[in-house]
């Protein structure tokens, strides 16, 4: 019997003993194509050798110095980095562990700038339902996804909510991306009148929708009409970008493709790949000169901050993606994945909606195809796929609550940047396999479908 508490403790494991590219062995010599880089993490695969030998050889040098009395070349050269291909504005980095301490420091950044300007009444929140930020306590606060709320609502800070950018589900019959996208911002508009203009702090959105609803791209013009919001009441604009970013939807930054600078970005997952635990919130160069211009202090920090040994990953991860061309990898593979998915779900009665960016790709799955009835939450059939699609070698990130957070059912792909053609030939098939397999287990499918090859 296992002494480790896991996160599902009565689920019996397999013993994961190697990587190799794509690929997760198990003890038993089982091979598992990893398609969703566990959670948008292994962007480089298991196996990387540079960056590797890169952590080993600052481990060797100075593992780690405490950044209340030292900094370190690598998280220097990391940041410059970072900086240097970042929206404008975005002038610092501040490294934490994790998404969620990302999006914690964001959040205490956003609270201490306004303190430091004189504004202390800015203490509201905005952000959108069907969102995922983190699980540390502000971050499930501002997040919203309903299940993972639910146990903790007495513990969490108060923080609002509006409407997100959900086309598939929420653009009315005949609306144009552009009249979605200002119908979206004015409701944010109203809610920070509602609030009070001169009470909020910040609205705080993933880019690319990750967890809670599957890979979910704004409409055009959709963030510059936020941004234009934000900036009419003096609200930061904050950007989750842990699972989007680095890579992961084409751009170095998801943002990028939207034409939009936020005040305060988050990264975590894919900085890393994995190779060692590291996130980071970069900052405007107005918050931060505000503060050093002010109390001069954060008041804020970990013991793990700026850790030298995940510095030196990181930077090793975005030189590879650099030097070996793997953002037009990303491109080029992610159109062949959600090629391959929509022709092999064109006619499918359960499949409504294949969606995302690069190697961010999310499909959504319906009891009825023309109403987009979601399956019942009592047959919890995402995690029927996830299960088929594991006895078939093949790892998904599955979430049930897609559209409210108790009705829906998606599968988020999220497969390393390494990935060749045959590979996502691979993935394509074994996953509709499990979809198949998941369909008829559950007693969810509503006719004999013909697979398509």
């Amino acid at each position: 019997m296992s002494t480790v508490f896991h996160r599902m403790p009565k689920q019996r494991l397999p013993v994961a003993v190697a990587g190799d590219g794509i690929e997760i062995v198990d003890a038993a010599g089982r091979r598992y194509i990893d398609a969703s880089g566990g959670a948008a993490v292994s962007c480089l695969g298991h196996s990387n050798a540079r960056v590797i030998a890169a952590v080993s050889r600052q481990m060797a040098q100075l593992p780690y110095a405490h950044t209340s009395f030292f900094t370190t070349g690598v998280a220097e050269q990391l940041a410059d980095r970072l900086v240097a291909a970042a929206p404008s504005g975005l002038s610092h980095v501040y490294f934490v562990s994790g998404g969620s301490e990302a999006i914690e420091a964001a959040l205490k950044l956003a609270r201490q700038y306004f303190v430091e300007i004189g504004e202390p009444r800015r203490r509201h929140f905005i952000a959108r339902r069907q969102s995922y930020h983190g699980n540390t306590l502000g971050a499930l606060a501002i997040g919203g996804n309903a299940w993972r709320r639910a146990p903790f609502l007495p513990i969490l800070i108060e923080s609002h909510h509006v409407s997100p950018c959900y086309a598939y589900r929420e653009r009315h019959e005949g609306e144009t991306d552009e009249a979605y996208a200002q119908r979206l911002a004015d409701e944010l508009e109203q809610k920070i009148v509602e609030l009070g203009g001169d009470t909020v702090a910040a609205f705080v959105a993933e880019t690319v929708v990750g967890a809670t609803a599957g890979a979910v791209p704004p409409v055009r013009e959709y963030f510059r009409k936020i941004r234009a919001v934000c900036d009419r009441y003096g609200v930061l604009l904050i950007l989750d970008e842990i699972m989007s970013g680095m890579g992961r939807t084409g751009p170095l930054y998801a943002c990028e493709e939207d034409g939009v600078a936020p005040d305060l970005l988050t990264i975590a997952k894919g900085l890393g790949a994995g190779y060692q635990p590291i996130g980071a919130t970069l900052v405007s160069g107005r918050v931060y000169d505000a503060i050093v211009g002010g109390s001069g202090y954060f008041q804020h920090g970990h013991t793990y901050i700026g850790h030298a040994a995940a510095c030196a990953a990181a930077l090793e991860v975005l030189r590879v993606i650099e030097e070996e061309r793997l953002l037009d990898n990303v491109r080029s593979r992610g159109e062949q994945l959600r090629a391959r998915l929509r022709e092999r779900y064109a006619d499918h009665p359960h499949v409504g909606d294949v969606r995302g960016r690069g190697l961010f790709v999310g499909v959504e799955f319906v009891a009825d195809r023309e109403s987009r009835e979601p399956f019942g939450p009592d047959l919890k059939l995402h995690a029927a796929i996830r299960r088929e699609a594991f006895a078939r070698g093949l790892m998904v990130y599955p979430m049930g609550g897609t559209v409210d957070g108790r009705r829906g059912d998606h599968v988020l792909l999220a497969p390393p940047f390494i990935c060749t053609a045959p590979d996502i030939e691979t993935i394509v098939e074994r996953l509709g396999d499990a979809v198949e397999g998941a369909l008829a287990s559950t007693g969810a499918a509503r006719a004999v479908w013909p697979v398509v090859r």
